[in-house]
């Protein structure tokens, strides 16, 4: 039905749920069947939608009952059916995102501007539904394990002879706030090694020590 158009061309990186990272925005851009604004009516009146949407890199012939989830340090098992892992049995996911611009026209029109997207570049999307906020957000609901482990956020600064100046500018609110949520894999977490991202058309390099995160090396990404 849809596509992501996101700063993310690969898994590494992605924040670990929707709506963690205000400032990063992305396109959902319709397949050309679906191009029809009016499909889009009345969607001006709401705020948030629920994207659902497939896991389309970790598309498997089999499945197994219990998962490791990252947030746990990929130590534990739980059961699939209580986490948001993306090795499910069927890999359809959701997401919640803000609407920041609904374009009616331009080029691929209509497009929709978003903002808090966990999805990679290219990423399939099946459907789109309103975000409900008398039904959708339930008072005193409880987050399991989710709630118990939380991450840190990092403080984010650059190396001095890593310029900043380098990256987009618009961009650059969203690769820090995306740097504080610490990208690393929680299993793997080493105060000597150098990891990288790829975020909006730059590798970005980067060694974390304690609570704080320093940039080493931003370079464009080769076409």
């Amino acid at each position: 039905m849809a596509r992501i158009k996101s700063d993310f061309p690969d898994k590494f990186g992605i924040p670990r749920q929707s709506g963690l990272l205000k400032t990063l925005h992305s396109t959902i851009v319709f397949e050309p069947e679906f191009r029809n604004a009016d499909a889009l009516r009345g969607l001006e009146g709401f705020s948030h939608l629920w994207l659902l949407w497939i896991f389309s890199e970790n598309v498997r012939d089999t499945w197994k009952p219990t998962v490791r989830p990252p947030r746990l340090g990929g130590n534990t098992r739980l059961g699939v059916f209580a986490t948001r892992s993306s090795f499910r049995p069927n890999p359809i996911a959701m997401s919640c995102v803000k609407i920041e611009k609904i374009n009616l026209t331009g080029e691929g029109a209509p497009t929709i501007e978003v903002s808090g997207a966990d999805l990679m570049d290219g990423t399939p999307i099946v459907d789109i539904k309103p975000y409900l906020p008398y039904a959708d957000s339930i008072e005193g609901a409880t987050g399991g394990f989710a709630e118990a482990v939380r991450f840190k956020h990092l403080e984010v600064d650059f190396a001095p002879e890593v310029s900043a100046a380098v990256f987009p500018a618009e961009k650059l609110a969203a690769l820090v706030e995306l740097l504080s949520e610490d990208p690393r894999p929680a299993y793997q977490r080493s105060a000597d090694r150098v990891y990288g991202i790829k975020f909006a058309g730059f590798d970005v390099k980067f060694k974390v020590a304690g609570d704080h995160l320093t940039v080493v090396a931003l370079s464009p990404l080769q076409p």
